[in-house]
């Protein structure tokens, strides 16, 4: 696709059409062949009176008025577009809407219809040694060279401050610029030149800044041995206390009746103290475990609910209600869980799975 301008080259400041088609010429510019980017963001819409009132705007330079035209200032804007490709060829430096430059070109051909949106695109720039990348991003005002672009550079290397820094400098530095002249390319060679102190001053400020460390939480893990637990109110007791605290583990109801909870250490001390309370005797804590994580406790817990444990009984016991559960299930049920060692711990035996 080639972008040449519709109508005879026309403009207020002949010297700046005539300093970009120099660039374009001694960088063998053009754009035969080229392939448009993917768009940047989509255009402005223009509203009627604003379609109506510029195109026989008065524009006024230094000491005198100089009256242009929308469609001298948009030929203007293709000509910058055109030594903009040429300066930068390779896919992904220059992001620009496939359909702006044919719009623009539609318009310039039918001056009657609607104003084209504004072009909008924007430029990947390497700065310094290591070619870090800053973005400029351009939006062009229908009157542009006549009025100020719309410039913002940003970088992923620079800090917030560092960056509202640059732009102030790249806007103080365009706003020097005379009124009518092409500025996009000068803006892309200030960018170039000078944002290497603004990347060197972000790079130092996190340099400087200590990393905070990662907080940390400790999983407490309580194992409980009880002489039996069948009581329904027991047992309900002890399943509405680890949900209300966000305990996980387990209950091992019959005899003898094992409890294990595992949470935050102040709601493990809670759930031990309200479940003893008033008159619970055959009860101990057998053994605690603290493991502290830089993470959440949530990816340590051995158990990720609350359990109710019921194995077949051992033997039997008739309607008696003093069973004894099935202990080898229990042992297997804890290595599943690493947690075999805890068997020994419980009932001072080793722990041993019967043969299939």
């Amino acid at each position: 696709m080639r972008v040449p301008p519709s109508r005879p080259q026309r403009g207020c400041h002949g010297g700046s059409v005539a300093a970009a088609s120099a660039r374009i010429s001694q960088r063998g510019g053009g754009m035969e062949g080229r392939v448009v980017p993917p768009p940047l963001r989509s255009g402005c819409p223009v509203s009627a009176s604003e379609a109506a009132d510029v195109p026989a705007a008065q524009v006024c330079g230094e000491g005198s008025t100089t009256a242009v035209t929308v469609q001298e200032c948009l030929e203007l804007q293709l000509l910058e577009v055109e030594m903009l490709l040429s300066m930068f060829p390779k896919k992904g430096e220059i992001n620009l809407d496939e359909d702006a430059v044919p719009c623009v070109q539609r318009y310039l051909r039918n001056t009657g219809g609607v104003l084209p949106p504004q072009l909008q695109y924007s430029i990947a720039v390497d700065v310094g040694e290591a070619k870090v990348k800053v973005e400029l991003q351009v939006q062009l005002p229908h009157l542009y060279p006549h009025v100020a672009p719309q410039l913002f550079a940003r970088s992923n290397a620079l800090h917030r401050q560092q960056q509202l820094q640059l732009n102030a400098g790249l806007a103080s530095y365009i706003s020097s610029l005379d009124s009518g002249e092409l500025r996009v390319g000068e803006a892309v060679q200030w960018v170039k030149d000078n944002s290497l102190p603004y990347l060197e001053n972000s790079k130092s400020s996190s340099e400087s800044v200590p990393e905070e460390p990662a907080a940390k939480e400790t999983l407490h893990r309580m194992w409980i041995y009880s002489h039996h637990i069948y009581r329904q109110e027991l047992r309900r007791k002890i399943f509405d206390c680890a949900k209300k605290l966000n305990l996980t583990g387990f209950c091992l109801t019959g005899k003898p009746g094992v409890i294990c909870v595992e949470g935050l250490q102040k709601y493990c001390e809670e759930f031990w103290r309200d479940i003893r309370y008033p008159n619970w005797k055959h009860i101990s804590c057998k053994h605690v475990e603290n493991i502290e994580t830089e993470g959440s406790i949530d990816n340590i817990r051995l158990f990720h609910t609350f359990e109710d444990l019921q194995f077949e009984a051992h033997g039997d016991y008739g309607l008696r209600n003093d069973y004894h559960m099935d202990l080898g299930q229990f042992l297997e049920f804890l290595k599943q869980h690493q947690s075999g060692h805890i068997f020994q711990i419980l009932f001072g035996v080793e722990g041993k799975l019967a043969d299939k």
